[in-house]
């Protein structure tokens, strides 16, 4: 038998294959990230805003797009009067820098899933993530802000709790996001739904009646 028939190749034909998709899809990801990023920002940081309202005792005034900064306009809800009015400036950039390396991850696992649909749940994971930071940033500011200005008596239990929020999505959840992203897909990539769990355990169940008859 010929040695070199029966050699293995040096890279899996699948791996090779998600490499190629994964080097592809972050160019492409790449240049349709830098169009919308702005946009994704302002969506991102008006549906944190006006979660942040519900716990801060706060009213929006503004909220302001200019490239890749949103600013959102605050002021104390029980003085209602924009000479108060506290500016918090929220960079896209700052939790959203991994989008393009995350969706390309995502991309990269194309071959390997069994059902598409863990695409839908990542994103909704990376969206949960983007909210989630500026939701605790906002939290964090207005609570300094409106403690400072005399607006808001909060204990140290409280500051420390913003503080710890922020710190926490900002220095692990976000830097790590696309190692994340990742994880998921791979842990994920072959559960079945459970409609399709329950068809099955149903077919398995009538097989075993038929054959004790």
């Amino acid at each position: 038998m010929n040695k070199e028939s029966t050699k293995k190749p040096l890279l899996n034909p699948a791996v090779l294959k998600a490499v190629l998709i994964f080097v592809a899809a972050y160019f492409v990801f790449l240049a349709i990230w830098l169009l919308v990023k702005s946009y994704y920002g302002l969506f991102i940081s008006t549906i944190a805003s006006y979660a942040i309202t519900v716990v801060k005792n706060v009213e929006i005034v503004e909220i302001i797009r200019n490239k890749d900064i949103v600013t959102v306009g605050f002021i104390p809800q029980k003085f209602g009067v924009t000479i108060l009015k506290t500016a918090i400036d929220v960079p896209t950039s700052n939790y959203a820098f991994n989008v393009p390396l995350t969706l390309a991850i995502m991309a990269a696992f194309y071959p390997f899933l069994k059902r598409k649909r863990i695409y839908l749940e990542a994103v909704v994971i990376l969206v949960i993530v983007h909210f989630l930071y500026v939701f605790s940033l906002e939290g964090q500011k207005l609570t300094l802000y409106l403690e400072a200005q005399g607006y808001e008596k909060t204990g140290t239990a409280t500051q420390i709790f913003w503080e710890f929020l922020w710190g926490f999505v900002d220095n692990m959840v976000v830097r790590f996001e696309p190692f994340l992203i990742g994880a998921y897909l791979y842990f994920f990539r072959n559960r079945e739904p459970v409609k399709l769990k329950a068809k099955k355990s149903r077919k398995a169940k009538a097989k075993k009646t038929k054959t004790k008859k």
